[in-house]
């Protein structure tokens, strides 16, 4: 044999190995990169997942038993309400549910500087409760201990009412430059939540819809009529993109 023809058959040869050593690496290598990429993709799901980045799960509105309270001044020289206190007194009444008809409490000092005049304040102010529509039965007048025998201790009028209520803001346990998740904040939405509960004239109706109203027959006929009669002003029909 020519040593043309014997190096020929020795490449032959080496290929031939090259190939049976890479064929089965490529899908070797293909199934642990497809395994890698999987487990990133169902790592990031599962971790994102479960991390809660909703306002509306952070701070929710709750509906709960919350004290309203007040505290009203009372000078040892006074004789009776006075007017200021009056107009703090029916601002105050005007949150009182009276169909829920909650107790209302009539704290009074004992053992201040001003106990005589607390006590004639605190008569005035069930008297001005009673006339403002509140039973009374409903309404308790008792005394409790002042801290200091030279100082002058307010009255405190109280009730229970059901409010529609979320947690305090202003919760901030990391500091936001020192991470790098891209996620709300602690107190994120806490301040809008707040206000939109604040807002709740009825939060009852955040459990579920009212019921319907009867229909005013009446205005409804007239309205009807109205619109048949077509009985509208100039003013709305210059302004209106609809030709009648």
């Amino acid at each position: 044999m020519s040593q043309s023809a014997s190096k020929t058959k020795a490449i032959t040869a080496m290929r031939s190995v090259h190939l049976r050593i890479w064929r089965p690496a490529v899908p070797i290598m293909a199934v642990v990169m497809a395994a890698s990429l999987a487990g990133c993709a169902n790592r990031d799901s599962v971790t994102v997942g479960a991390i809660p980045d909703d306002y509306r799960t952070t701070h929710p509105i709750v509906i709960a038993e919350k004290i309203q309270k007040i505290d009203l001044p009372v000078g040892a020289g006074d004789r009776g309400m006075t007017r200021f206190q009056r107009d703090t007194l029916l601002g105050f009444l005007d949150g009182y549910d009276r169909s829920a008809a909650p107790v209302l409490t009539i704290e009074v000092p004992s053992g201040s500087a001003n106990e005589i005049a607390a006590a004639a304040a605190g008569r005035d102010f069930a008297r001005l409760a009673i006339a403002s529509g509140i039973s009374r039965k409903r309404i308790a007048v008792r005394s409790y201990q002042s801290v200091s025998a030279e100082a002058s201790a307010p009255v405190r009028v109280a009730y229970v009412s059901v409010k529609a209520q979320t947690d305090k803001c202003g919760r901030w346990p990391e500091d936001l430059l020192e991470t790098s998740e891209n996620k709300h904040y602690a107190d994120f939405g806490c301040s809008y939540q707040n206000n939109l509960a604040a807002q709740m004239a009825n939060p009852a109706d955040l459990i579920g819809p009212r019921k319907q109203t009867p229909i005013d027959a009446a205005n409804r006929s007239a309205v009807i009529d109205v619109y048949r009669d077509r009985g509208i002003s100039d003013e709305l029909l210059g302004n209106s993109e609809v030709e009648y």
